[in-house]
């Protein structure tokens, strides 16, 4: 419904075109700070109607230009409410975008169908290596130092762990698992990223190596599925996935609620769940698992993006309890 600059540059988006259902877009422009990664991952956008106009202190390009600066196509005057509406009957489905038209408009059309049909389904692919980091580098400065493996990143998230005063080491997604060790990191995070997890063979091959370390290990959105793998759970793809920011979770230890940003195509299936996991947080709307923690190891993850604030604290502590987790861990290597 809104965020449209960070929801572009979300790593998460890659291989898919995003309808917003808000019919005025692009009335605030966009600005060099929101970005959530280095570039727009997403394939395109839909868009009720396209606001030539912007209006806001920080802005210095309209959405239109920043589309064209990224070679991004979009497409407006298009009635995105049904569209949503047929998504929710049917489920995410494979589509098209295309400025090409031609002579005659119904074969263009029946091309660009075809096109869609042919183009690969979101289920057994693979898309950290598009988003990753091309190499390793540093991030944030403190007496902690975390891994940070790197599936499509948010920004925002490597901000969160650096304000808990955590040093960062940010590794490309098919890093190896000696390679991590061999930095004897205090903790280890697992970030968002597109894709189905299931295909994520690199990550999958490493994680038990890592697993086995006894190391704290944080997991967010694709980060927590990938854990859930590892450790003997398996995922599905939904129907048409959880997006937007007004997510209600039940975090199942307190009994809170939060309002919760969440972005993903894939769940863990809660009857996989191994006896050595709990899950921690449920999905309101539909009962998917939504976290789960390690019952013997400092491990725990959550499906939703607490950097995202949409609550807008709610999620906060989550953060927090990972810095305890590797404090915890730094002390006892002292000992």
């Amino acid at each position: 419904m809104y965020g449209y600059q960070e929801i572009l540059t979300d790593p998460s988006y890659a291989g898919q075109i995003v309808t917003l259902t808000t019919p005025e877009v692009g009335n605030y422009g966009t600005n060099d700070e929101d970005n959530e990664s280095r570039r727009i991952f997403a394939r395109g956008l839909v868009v009720r109607h396209l606001s030539q106009d912007y209006s806001n202190w920080r802005a210095n390009q309209s959405l239109d230009q920043f589309l064209k600066k990224y070679g991004i196509v979009g497409i407006s005057d298009v009635d995105t409410r049904a569209i949503t509406r047929h998504i929710r009957d049917k489920g995410a489905m494979r589509c098209a975008i295309s400025t090409e038209i031609g002579a005659d408009a119904k074969s263009a059309a029946e091309k660009l169908v075809e096109t869609a049909r042919q183009s690969p389904e979101m289920t057994g692919l693979d898309l950290t290596k598009e988003v990753t980091c091309e190499k390793v580098y540093k991030f944030g400065e403190g007496k902690h130092h975390v891994a940070v493996l790197d599936f499509g990143i948010k920004q925002n998230i490597l901000n969160m762990l650096a304000q808990q005063g955590l040093s960062l080491t940010v590794y490309p997604s098919d890093v190896r698992a000696e390679t991590i060790l061999k930095e004897k990191p205090d903790g280890i995070f697992l970030s968002n990223g597109p894709g189905d997890p299931a295909a994520c063979s690199d990550a999958l091959r490493e994680l038990p190596q890592l697993i086995e370390e006894k190391i704290p290990i944080f997991g967010i959105c694709l980060g927590h599925q990938l854990l859930s793998i590892a450790l003997g759970a398996k995922t599905y793809k939904l129907k048409f996935g959880h997006r937007g920011g007004n997510q209600p979770v039940k975090d199942l230890i307190t009994g809170k609620v939060e309002i919760t940003c969440q972005n993903h195509g894939f769940a863990v299936d809660k009857d996989s769940v191994p006896e050595n996991l709990e899950i921690t947080h449920v999905n309101l709307n539909d009962g998917s698992v939504e976290g789960f923690r390690h019952r013997q190891l400092p491990i725990f993850a959550v499906q939703y993006h607490p950097e995202a604030h949409p609550g807008p604290h709610d999620s906060n502590y989550l953060f927090t309890r990972f810095m305890d987790l590797v404090k915890a861990e730094s002390k006892a290597k002292v000992i």
